[in-house]
């Protein structure tokens, strides 16, 4: 009688080939720029509301100022701030830093008038 032994590799072992690694590598990097995107790429969004208002008020912000909103927004929000008024030199924007929405939008002679509560921070963009 003879007994043939065969080699059983241990489950979950597996043999790596080149172009497995390859694929490992490239989906990591993959996977790595998608968030560094993600992280980096979201602007604000801006409700129907604030689209109106912006519209209707003629308010023009630059797409620097947006730039440059976006981000403070986002630290303020790293800060916890919830809700917080952005003051530019024409415009007034109460923006959601919890959503990185813009909730709505006035000239900043109109906010001059009002009343802004819940707003646990403010921003000031000095326009260049």
């Amino acid at each position: 009688m003879h007994i043939q032994k065969s080699f059983i590799p241990p489950v979950g072992f597996q043999k790596s080939s080149k172009t497995a690694i390859e694929h490992r590598n490239v989906s990591s990097f993959t996977h790595h720029l998608k968030e560094a995107v993600e992280k980096y790429d979201r602007s604000l969004v801006i409700s129907k509301h604030a689209k109106e208002r912006i519209q209707q008020r003629d308010i023009k912000i630059s797409e620097a100022n947006w730039n440059k909103i976006s981000e403070k927004v986002k630290e303020a929000k790293e800060m916890g701030v919830n809700e917080s008024l952005v003051l530019l030199k024409d415009a007034a924007l109460i923006v959601s830093a919890k959503n990185e929405t813009v909730i709505t939008a006035m000239n900043r002679q109109e906010a001059t008038k009002q009343i802004f509560t819940n707003i646990n921070g403010t921003i000031i963009i000095d326009e260049s």
